[in-house]
């Protein structure tokens, strides 16, 4: 199946009805990594605590281009305003090489394996055998043209701005400041869990899941869902429908926050009847697993309410187009969506904790972090169902759609969790994003 140019099949209007050919064509998804990954849009790499020291790097990837985060080398009238981190393309000038291979790593130089063309960790090129031939007597044989310039042949860099600790990075010259581009609403999410600490890398989760990138960025803006889905949620209770919760979103729908609290009383049977689900006589082994301790970050004032404060236990923010931030109780990750063609993704989990974590906490967040990852007691049931609905698309065809209707067919935050209006509100974004 092949998408027109114009995409005027969206038979309906608004956006709670997305046709199943948005998940499975081959050249929408090629204009989806143009248009979103490599163009204005601010992409998630990395942590800046994952390459603590010069010379550190790591791979990661934006749409399905490698590049490499790496600490380069600050000049000393620029300490405090250079934060040193560089993203360059893996990919090398000269044949188009993905040069780096390795996850991680310590170089002061890179240097492609086929021709041994080496630059510098800022991308520059820093020399290449025979530039200037290779002299036989009195004459020299081959070597780059005479107008050759160094300077005009180094590795594709990309913008990069730092956030407490987050590496975003974007290949357009003309995307908007990283902060106007999460917006408002948005930011003061990231700064309850990020600001002013400093972060520690516990380990690292991956998976590939076969299915549409979009599939798990709705997930993660779906509240709908996790009290129906997952065992664990409905039955021991961190994420049910009658829970106080809010939905928020920046002004353009495609950032969202899925905020809760806890119930602190027991089970509310107008949310658990009937939900297969849901295992009353189910008991844990390990009761540390639900070892949750209230921390003192929880509590931030209220940005809807001023003179109010909020104390989530939950909150899942979601940054278009790859980026989720998982605060579930005391487990914190990032976690990086990665597409593979249109029918798979690459889903990479960076579990954290803080420097000043006591050691007791600290085995508390990697024991909660159980929760989640490819065996997760919760993800591994999202990696299936979004599986499952990869394979009702393709069976399907070109006329079916989803329904995203709960709650209204409208866009804009709630004060609740029985709604589907981030989902909503992303596809409204993705349809003017993609001109349909």
């Amino acid at each position: 199946m092949n998408a027109p140019d114009t995409l005027s099949r969206w038979r309906t209007p608004g956006s709670s009805r997305v046709p199943f050919w948005a998940y499975t064509d081959p050249q929408l998804f090629r204009r989806e990594l143009e248009t979103i990954f490599y163009g204005r849009h601010w992409s998630y790499v990395g942590l800046e605590t994952e390459v603590p020291n010069l010379g550190d790097y790591k791979l990661s990837a934006i749409g399905e281009r490698s590049v490499i985060l790496v600490r380069d080398r600050v000049a000393p009238a620029d300490v405090g305003v250079d934060t040193g981190l560089r993203v360059v393309e893996n990919r090398c000038a000269h044949r188009g090489v993905r040069f780096c291979q390795q996850p991680h790593g310590h170089a002061r130089s890179f240097v492609c394996p086929y021709h041994q063309w080496a630059y510098k960790l800022n991308g520059d090129l820093a020399g290449l055998p025979f530039k200037n031939g290779v002299k036989d007597g009195d004459q020299v044989n081959g070597g780059m043209p005479a107008d050759f310039d160094v300077k005009n042949h180094g590795l594709t860099k990309l913008r990069v701005a730092v956030l407490h600790g987050l590496v975003f990075a974007t290949f357009s010259q003309d995307a908007e400041p990283l902060e106007d581009y999460l917006g408002p609403q948005v930011m003061p999410w990231i700064d309850r869990i990020f600001k002013g600490r400093t972060l520690k890398l516990l380990g690292y989760n991956r998976q590939r899941i076969p299915g549409n990138w979009k599939l798990m960025m709705e997930n993660i803006k779906d509240p709908y869902h996790p009290g129906l889905l997952h065992t664990w949620f409905v039955t021991f209770g961190l994420w049910r429908a009658d829970q106080r919760s809010r939905m928020v979103m920046d002004s353009h729908g495609r950032h969202a926050v899925m905020i809760s609290r806890r119930n602190e009383g027991g089970e509310n049977k107008t949310v658990t009847a009937g939900v297969s689900s849901f295992k009353a006589n189910m008991t844990l082994h390990d009761d540390r697993l639900l070892d949750v301790v209230p921390e003192p970050w929880w509590r931030v004032p209220d940005p809807s309410n001023p003179g109010a404060e909020i104390v989530p236990t939950v909150t899942m923010i979601t940054l278009f187009p790859s980026l989720i931030i998982q605060q579930q109780v005391n487990s914190l990750s990032t976690r990086h969506i990665v597409p593979r063609g249109e029918g798979a993704f690459d889903f990479v989990w960076t579990h954290f904790g803080f420097t000043d974590d006591s050691e007791e906490m600290t085995r508390r967040r990697l024991r909660q972090a159980n929760l989640f990852g490819p065996a997760g007691f919760v993800s591994a049931d999202d990696g299936e169902v979004i599986e499952f609905s990869q394979q009702g698309f393709d069976q399907w065809g070109e006329d079916g759609a989803t329904l995203c209707e709960l709650g209204g067919t409208g866009t804009g935050g709630t004060e609740h969790m029985v709604t589907e209006t981030l989902i909503r509100s992303m596809y409204a974004y993705w349809k003017k994003v993609m001109a349909i």
